[in-house]
């Protein structure tokens, strides 16, 4: 990073660690969510109901457009060629063959490409997402192996593809890190996650591990993951009286406009984005070079451009998660509390961006414990800049402690479960903070007598059928309750007769999870109408505000963004309501909305619908935008979410292959708001978790930086025969401080999946798996 976005993260930290003083003072009033949202109470409304998604038949009858198939008249499609050295110089590019061959438009290399600025990286500024500090095809300088270094643009993409190929580039390459000891060799340093240090200290955790009568000490490999959505990445897009026009697959729909429009000197309604379906991102679907190399081959070109990754494509230039080494030392007292818990490790990072794996942050709220050491530190290699990639952090972080907590209770010959409820902490124990909401206790009871727990073998290796090692293991998931600022909302009620109906629009991306669908079903409860006369819009910059699809805060973001909006429709309705209304003279907190219209909270026959309103203020429609609240509530309160994850699994005797045969996910992430959904949203983090736990790694050539299994035929990933049937449960216990009283749930089921699995295998085979994935290679 440079030295200017270094100084900006280290300033927003200080600023951040004051605010984080300040605001625990305050009294609970003076913080959003200090008063519960009132649409907690209501128990018989929308919310809380199975919807189906209102874009499902949209999809299954082709009707909802993605990135790669939007069209532009004259469009011409586009193929990258990727450099093969991990750093150096290009010494020489022919590209006569290239230009020569059929159908091509243009091949743009550093030579001959727009000038551009380098993209604002993430975290340098509340907009800023690129994905590193570099410039893209403005130089000869290679970075990592599978930098872009030219685009080819054909009337076909198999001309594109063909022509790209027959690119003649040399290399001077030059001294590079690539391995693992040489990166630790030139240096560590400590860790940081969105400017804040990645390190905790309690007490004297060393001291207390020592003299502890039960301890556990070991150290626990995770490897790299590649993201797999199921649509690689596109864009189609287009130079339209000088303003850019991107259809886009991306989560972070309006910062990424911006920080495109900042590439390009262009202001702030210069880029147009949309992106109104996302097949799939986990993080992924973000900022990276293909787009801006697209934008300027269609600007030198004069023509719209198509651009869509291959598979190999998506590995080379899209981020993922990278390895780490875990140590966990854990240290109790004979009936099994905690007197030391030390989580330290080391992560990889590019030169070029500060994006960690923080897989200590799910251990600082976990469990009660008087001496604490948590650190990240981090080395520096030649490679593809790491991104988020769900749960970043507490995906593979948990796989460690809870993996930990496992052995501990072997040791103390407690029975796991038990061990973990033991350990319960009354507030923070590294912030101090009251909880916000936990029932994991509720949750761990629940799922075991759901499971059959108490049918676990007692003894490793004692359950037997045939061939066939059968086991049972548990592990805790968390994950946090965010809600980034900058969300706003845009409520329209529009008249039609005695009908009204509403449009409410936020730029926010639905991946898939069921956001639309969650937000109209809010809307029409807060709004009081039924679901058919509410419509969401998203995906689209020129919809006010910035809402990020990450960190599971997306519907925490829209649903303060939808309270700010809907007071202020309320305001401005009852101004519209005039002298002549039952409500006039009252103010909005005397009002409530309900059955198409606005009543009176302590006479609730004093009503007027919208419609009746809009039509004595002969208005057909009425529109406001407000901003949620600053997320202040995660400063006040510790906010997480929770499960209690138990695993089944058989290994074979013979062969070492490990079969799941049930899983059950006990979760605490307060009220449910459509269960429909977010059944799919648990599976899904679950089986992503069996991936990561049995076959997920990225094969690294540590001789040259490349990634050598970039497709799904070599990169293994869960498929239906991987999967059993998962049970899901949840304790719908809302959290009386957030909107809704819900909290995120796209990432929580990943967590603790990984150590669940691995836990079942230690209670089939008695081997101790302490390196993902658990490989048969491992077991035999």
């Amino acid at each position: 990073m440079s030295i200017v976005d270094t100084a900006k993260q280290a300033a927003q930290g200080v600023m951040q660690s004051a605010m984080e003083k300040l605001v625990p003072l305050a009294p609970d009033s003076w913080i959003p969510g200090g008063v519960p949202d009132p649409l907690i109470a209501r128990k018989h409304g929308l919310v809380g109901k199975p919807v189906s998604r209102l874009d499902g038949p949209l999809k299954v009858q082709g009707a909802a457009p993605f990135a790669a198939e939007f069209r532009f008249d004259g469009m011409v499609y586009a193929a990258l060629r990727y450099a093969t050295i991990p750093r150096g110089r290009i010494t020489a590019i022919d590209t006569a063959a290239a230009e020569s061959a059929p159908g091509v438009v243009l091949v743009m290399t550093h030579r001959n490409a727009p000038r551009m600025n380098t993209p604002a990286v993430f975290g340098s500024s509340p907009t800023a997402v690129g994905p590193a500090d570099l410039p893209i095809l403005q130089d000869d300088r290679v970075h990592w192996n599978g930098q872009p270094i030219a685009c080819v643009l054909a009337e076909t993409q198999d001309q594109a593809d063909h022509a790209a190929s027959l690119l003649r580039v040399t290399f001077a390459e030059e001294p590079s890190t690539t391995t693992l000891a040489g990166a630790k060799a030139n240096g560590i340093e400590q860790g940081l996650f969105m400017g804040q240090p990645l390190k905790n200290e309690i007490g004297d955790a060393a001291a207390a591990l020592a003299g502890a009568p039960h301890a556990v000490d070991h150290v626990y490999h995770t490897p790299r993951h590649n993201h797999n959505p199921i649509e690689p990445h596109a864009a189609t897009l287009a130079w339209v009286d000088g303003t850019l026009v991107i259809h886009d697959a991306s989560q972070m729909v309006t910062q990424q406009a911006q920080t495109i429009g900042e590439v390009f000197d262009l202001n702030a309604d210069g880029v147009r984005l949309t992106s109104p379906y996302v097949g799939g991102g986990f993080g992924s679907k973000g900022l990276w070079d293909h787009q801006v190399i697209a934008a300027a081959a269609a600007k030198l070109a004069d023509r719209p451009v198509r651009i869509a990754l291959s598979r190999e494509g998506v590995y080379r230039t899209v981020g993922g998660r990278t390895l780490t080494e875990q140590r966990v030392a854990i240290g109790a007292q004979a009936d099994g509390r905690f007197e030391a818990l030390i989580h330290t490790g080391l992560s990889v990072m590019t030169p070029h961006n500060a994006m960690p794996e923080p897989f200590i942050l799910g251990t600082r709220a976990a469990y009660a414990c008087p001496n604490v050491t948590l650190g990240v530190d981090v080395v520096r290699m030649n490679m593809l800049a790491n991104t988020f990639m769900r749960a970043p952090g507490e995906a593979v972080g948990t796989f460690a402690l809870e993996s930990a907590i496992d052995e501990l209770a072997v040791d103390l010959g407690m029975d796991p479960v038990d061990l973990r409820i033991l350990n319960e902490p009354e507030k923070d124990p590294t912030s101090g903070l009251p909880f916000s909401s936990r029932h994991i206790v509720t949750a761990w009871r629940q799922g075991a007598e759901r499971f059959g727990w108490a049918d676990r073998p007692v003894e490793p290796g004692s359950r037997r059928e045939g061939e066939w090692l059968i086991g049972m293991g548990c592990a805790t998931g968390t994950y946090p309750y965010y809600r980034m600022p900058g969300a706003e909302a845009r409520i329209t009620l529009t008249r039609d007769g005695d009908t009204v109906r509403a449009e409410v629009e936020v730029a926010a991306a639905e991946m898939g999870m069921g956001t639309a669908t969650t937000t109209a079903m809010v809307a029409a409860e807060r709004l009081g109408l039924p679901l058919d006369q509410v419509a969401v819009g998203y995906g689209d910059s020129a919809i006010p505000g910035a809402i990020m699809a990450g960190g599971s805060q997306q519907t925490a973001a829209i649903g303060a963004a939808v309270i700010a909006a809907h007071n202020a429709l309320v305001d401005e309705l009852l101004t519209l309501s005039g002298n002549d209304s039952p409500l006039a003279g009252l103010s909005a907190d005397e009002v409530a909305s309900g059955d198409g219209g606005l009543a009176r909270r302590d006479a609730p026959a004093e009503r007027e619908s919208y419609a009746s309103i809009l039509a004595r203020a002969q208005r057909d429609s009425v529109t406001v935008t407000a901003a949620g609240s600053q997320p202040l509530e995660l400063m006040h309160w510790s906010m997480h979410s929770h499960s209690a994850l138990f695993c089944e699994v058989r290994v074979n005797a013979v062969t070492g292959e490990t079969r799941i045969a049930r899983f059950l996910g006990a979760f605490d992430c307060g009220r449910i708001l459509n269960p429909k959904t977010a059944t799919s949203q648990f599976r899904g983090g679950i089986i992503m978790g069996l991936g990561m736990a049995l076959m997920e790694e990225t094969q690294f050539d540590e001789r040259n930086g490349r990634i050598m299994n970039p497709s799904l035929a070599e990169y293994h990933v869960p498929v239906h025969l991987d999967v059993p049937d998962i049970d899901v449960m949840w304790t719908d216990i809302p959290d009386p401080h957030t909107p809704m009283g819900a909290h995120g749930i796209g990432e929580i089921g990943i967590t603790g999946v990984a150590a669940a699995v691995a836990n079942a295998v230690y209670n089939a085979t008695g081997r101790r798996i302490r390196d993902l994935p658990i490989t048969l290679d491992k077991l035999l």
